[in-house]
């Protein structure tokens, strides 16, 4: 058993050896060279030049449709939310500078609604009941204005709940199951859940 265990380490000693650059008439190689060069580092930034709202992404695989979600993460910092810096009845999107994009590798339906494969900014008119979920066409967009009704690809109305409090916006999938999921866009206490299914 021993034996085995040497023999397989001696192995493994050689192999490692070789894949650095250090097998028999290899020298001189830009791997050699580039393994002398210290590492390439970020700069330090300034805790003032630090953005509010940081970016972040979120992807699935659901069957064999990916889905892709990046926006900038806006802090609640004790402000009220939704009927305060967000008001009621009027479009806003989920973020912050840069409007929050989806894409899909494939066709969905979300809630029950058809939308083609492709990406789409979000945006959303809350209300204290029934919020208004708007897939826009128009995807490399700013969080304002808005781009219009008329390159809208898909509207439906979502029921918002109840949830424990998420200080900085979040989308996030609860829930993957086969061809479905549920995505939610949470923040503060409140949550919008979208139940995906694929094809």
């Amino acid at each position: 058993m021993l034996r085995n265990w040497v023999g397989v380490s001696l192995v493994s000693a050689a192999i490692s050896v070789v894949s650095c650059g250090g097998g028999a008439g290899e020298s001189g190689s830009a791997a050699d060279a580039s393994s002398d060069m210290p590492a390439a580092e970020l700069p330090i930034i300034a805790l003032d030049d630090v953005k509010p709202s940081q970016s972040g992404a979120v992807s699935q695989e659901i069957a064999n449709t990916s889905i892709t979600i990046t926006y900038d993460r806006p802090v609640a910092r004790g402000r009220e939310l939704f009927g305060g810096i967000v008001p009621f009845g009027d479009i806003w999107n989920p973020g912050a500078n840069d409007a929050t994009a989806i894409e899909l590798s494939r066709d969905v339906t979300i809630n029950g609604n058809a939308l083609a494969a492709g990406k789409y900014s979000l945006w959303a008119i809350p209300d204290p009941n029934r919020w208004t979920i708007i897939f826009n066409s128009q995807a490399d967009v700013y969080h304002t204005p808005y781009p219009g009704e008329e390159t809208d690809a898909l509207r439906f109305m979502a029921s918002p709940r109840l949830g424990e409090h998420m200080e900085t916006m979040a989308f996030y999938f609860s829930a993957v199951e086969k061809k479905t999921a549920e995505l939610r866009l949470h923040w503060g206490d409140t949550f919008i859940p979208f139940e995906i299914a694929v094809p």
